[in-house]
């Protein structure tokens, strides 16, 4: 199944060719995380169709998936 993948801020470098990623069927968020080859703990924030979902939310051919650090500032 195709997944759209958007990185966001450093985690830019980590996202697939094309901005496409293709998975197994079965394939959570959290696994998508690992293969892109980041640590869980990369992520701070995670989005599957505009909306918040955690590592464990499955993923469906189609879906699209941002992903974000954590982010400081002053």
């Amino acid at each position: 199944m195709k997944i759209s993948v958007k990185c966001y801020a450093t985690l830019a470098r980590f996202a697939p060719e094309g901005g496409v990623f293709e998975a197994p069927e079965g394939t959570t968020a959290g696994q998508l995380v690992q293969a892109l080859g980041l640590a869980p703990g990369d992520v701070k924030i995670l989005f599957v169709n505009n909306a918040h979902a955690d590592p464990e939310r499955i993923l469906a051919d189609g879906d699209r998936v941002g992903l974000f650090p954590a982010i400081g500032g002053g």
